[in-house]
């Protein structure tokens, strides 16, 4: 994307979710927020209840879910936040999840995730964070595929990480079968999916309306580190360059979130990734961690994630194969 194209706003990695959804009337408006009880997921939510959008938490914990749907309507004052439950590393949950939703649905906040976990399999036998992180946020934008077009402009919005650079998507060998395990390789493949999903996704639902963006939040310090280390944590910071010498807010954190789900400034912009509030570039060799990975948007790579997803889908759901 040229510099001349590049969406710019009147915002930057200061600025908080309130912030940039300020004036924007969301009233009428429905909106999904994946791991929505803590973290930058609860203040993504925050700001969009506080907007006036009917939010529902999906959670894996009904407690927790609760928890923060109360928390969100004693300081917003919306009535209308609702709680259900998501396991994003069963495709069941996903199934289930998108089966119970009625009507239309104007904003997909695929927010939730796992960090550099040590190597897990899931039920079916997946790596843990590619199944998480991209496998079950595809799965349920794809079960949820109809209410997004219903509703007419609406937004799905995809939170990957500047650690997609550290990995692109590895298919010959997505599940770390023949390659020994790297928390790491692994969080930045699965965050490298969650860029090119919004390749994609954009691509084949722009006839229906739906634009699909994706983003990296900024460091903030949530529960998603709890499998990090302080040492690694303050290493990583280092190496985005330009963040200034503290941590984001979780506020501040989930600005860019909001921004791609609610600005009147991306209306049918889709398929790019954004940091700090703006349109980022391309990440340069040798540079800050900063700026995407060609690899995390080119096409091919894209289509081939989206019809290797569809496979897999397929297969551990037991349906036949995903026809749009």
């Amino acid at each position: 994307m040229s510099d001349s194209t590049r969406v710019t706003t009147p915002f930057d990695r200061t600025s908080t979710a309130a912030e940039v959804v300020a004036g924007i009337p969301l009233s009428g408006k429905r909106a999904v927020v994946t791991g929505g009880a803590s973290g930058i997921g609860v203040e993504t939510a925050r700001a969009l209840a506080g907007a006036g959008a009917e939010v529902t938490l999906a959670v894996r914990s009904a407690q927790a879910g609760e928890e923060a749907a109360r928390d969100i309507t004693a300081t917003t004052g919306n009535q209308q936040v609702r709680v259900a439950l998501l396991d994003l590393a069963d495709p069941a949950s996903a199934a289930a999840f998108a089966a119970a939703w009625y009507g239309p649905l104007d904003i997909l906040v695929n927010n939730a995730g796992v960090m550099a976990a040590p190597e897990t399999r899931t039920a079916r036998g997946w790596e843990l964070q590619f199944a998480t992180n991209h496998l079950g946020h595809f799965a349920l934008a794809r079960g949820l595929h109809r209410a997004l077009a219903l509703a007419g402009g609406a937004r799905v919005v995809s939170v990957s990480s500047s650690a997609h650079l550290q990995s692109p998507v590895v298919f010959e060998d997505i599940r770390f079968a023949r390659r020994p395990y790297d928390p790491w390789l692994a969080y930045g493949q699965s965050k490298t999916a969650n860029v090119l999903f919004g390749v994609e996704g954009s691509k084949r639902w722009a006839s229906d309306g739906i634009t699909v963006n994706s983003l990296m939040p900024g460091a903030i310090r949530t529960n998603l580190q709890r499998h990090v280390s302080t040492g690694e944590l303050d290493a990583l910071r280092a190496r985005t360059g330009g963040g200034g010498p503290s941590w984001k807010t979780p506020e501040q954190g989930a600005a860019t979130s909001v921004l791609v789900a609610t600005s009147p400034l991306l209306e049918g912009v889709g398929g790019r990734y954004f940091e700090d509030c703006a349109e980022a570039g391309p990440h340069e060799e040798g540079g800050p961690r900063r700026g995407y990975a060609a690899y995390a948007v080119d096409p091919e790579a894209a289509a081939r994630l989206w019809q290797v997803s569809e496979d897999l889908l397929g297969r551990l759901t037991g349906s036949g194969p995903v026809t749009r």
